[in-house]
């Protein structure tokens, strides 16, 4: 079993001040992001079929782009890359600002509950890479445990072994630093020039991780725009296993089906831990990467309604959230993407969480500990051999991981259905909802999920 070593850390700050000048000496306070999962926007976005075409040339002039590149993956032959596969790297961000490092409303920070701009930093918190075949077969969501503790690509601020969120946020500190340092760029362009830095480490240190896996786009979002997504489509269905209490983050729920607000949405992903329950379940961050996955496919349920996305002001609030939000890199083309996105919402999508061996501590910190070579042999066997790993990681496409149970659609709570059988974890129940018990499972969207 391959894992990595503990290694000896400089001392590296990761969060960065703001960018403007008299907030400069002010260093963001380390707090663990509570946000629900960028994913939901690739969705939203491509969900809107023509009608974002026909606003295409005004949401794709806003949105922050830059480049990226993967010195470590072997150039693919264009033509041995099957046309139209796709692997999209996800990452959700700590910041508690937009993409061009500004304060947000306080009603924004009122609904996070997260503190203000001077919270957080620029961990990412959420990382999922989307895999896309080419022959329109399943498509796969896979979530990499934020705190898993692996080998950070080019050692960002000195670090060469940490947990994978902090990627992202040690090369942006030691580029911002950088940066600050000649004074040749003004604020504005240092602040993007070193997020750019960032998503370069984060992307090629996911990459890795995964066992060289050739990365097409990526798209990312900061904590407020899951809270404007929510907000443009509210209400969203979701499904909880059992009623659940929260101080932290605010998730005060009933057990069963039930129609979150914004601000509820946001607790819905946030809660990682119970505090008014004895209920016997016992909630951990993998919990919450659960609620993650089940609330993209209640959004995917939702941009499914009749008139969610033919009402005007939902489209506009959808497309204001991307240019505000949302990064993604220059090649990414939303309106090719759209046609997929679509399909991806109508149930063709599977959500696996990558396995861990133990919890640990390393530097003081509590990490996860992982078999470097399990994940990446289940890696191939999801991606149905697009690394140049080796064949080995066959058994997790075998062991049937992409199937999904029979197609179900979440109808309302008096549905009915021909089978009244009850069913196991994941399979269709008579209301249209499926039953996930745990969060090693995989999770098929096409019914709506009750989780825990």
């Amino acid at each position: 079993m391959k894992t990595y070593p503990s290694r000896p850390r400089p001392s590296a700050e990761q969060q960065i001040p703001p960018r403007h000048a008299t907030n400069r000496r002010r260093m963001f306070r380390r707090r663990r992001i509570l946000v629900g999962t960028a994913a939901a926007l690739v969705l939203v976005l491509g969900g809107g079929g023509i009608a974002i075409a026909a606003l295409y040339h005004d949401v794709n002039s806003g949105i922050s782009r830059s480049d990226f590149s993967l010195p470590q993956v072997a150039e693919a032959d264009a033509n041995a890359v099957p046309k139209g596969e796709q692997n999209i790297l996800v990452m959700g961000l700590d910041s508690r600002r937009d993409q061009q490092g500004n304060a947000l409303s306080e009603e924004v920070y009122t609904a996070l509950r997260a503190g203000d701009e001077n919270d957080g930093g620029y961990n990412a918190n959420v990382l999922m890479l989307i895999h896309i075949p080419a022959d329109g077969g399943q498509a796969v969501g896979i979530s990499i445990p934020r705190d898993d503790y692996v080998e950070l690509v080019g050692a960002p601020s000195g670090v060469a072994y940490s947990k994978i969120k902090e990627a992202y946020g040690l090369a942006f500190a030691e580029r911002m630093s950088q940066l600050v340092n000649t004074g040749e760029l003004s604020d504005e362009d240092a602040y993007q020039e070193a997020r750019a830095a960032g998503r370069q480490s984060q992307i090629e240190t996911v990459s890795h991780f995964l066992g060289d896996v050739r990365i097409d786009h990526f798209i990312e979002m900061t904590m407020a725009g899951f809270y404007s997504i929510a907000n443009a489509v509210a209400p969203i269905t979701v499904c909880l296993n059992n009623a659940t209490e929260d101080a932290y983050s605010g998730a005060d729920f009933d057990a069963g089906i039930q129609e979150l607000d914004p601000a509820q949405a946001m607790s819905f992903v946030r809660q990682r831990r119970d505090t008014g329950y004895n209920n016997g379940v016992d909630l951990t961050d993998f919990d919450r990467t659960r609620r993650q996955q089940a609330f993209m496919v209640a959004l995917a349920n939702k941009l499914k309604d009749k008139g969610t996305l033919t009402n005007v002001a939902t489209l506009k609030q959808l497309i204001d959230t991307a240019k505000q939000y949302l990064a993604m890199d220059t090649e990414f083309d939303l309106l090719s993407f759209g046609s997929v996105a679509a399909e991806l919402s109508g149930g063709n999508l599977t959500f696996v969480t990558l396995p861990i061996v133990e919890f640990g501590m390393i530097d003081g910190k509590s990490v996860n500990i992982v078999d470097v070579d399990e994940v990446q042999a289940m890696v191939r066997g999801l991606l149905g051999g697009t690394t140049d790993a080796g064949d080995a990681g066959d058994a997790a496409a075998d062991d049937g991981l992409l199937e999904a149970p029979q197609e179900s659609t979440y109808a309302g709570e008096d549905a009915v259905v021909d089978d009244p059988a009850v069913p196991a974890d994941g399979d269709p129940q008579p209301n249209g909802t499926a039953t996930y018990s745990t969060w090693d499972e995989p999770l098929h969207s096409g019914s709506l999920p009750c989780v825990n």
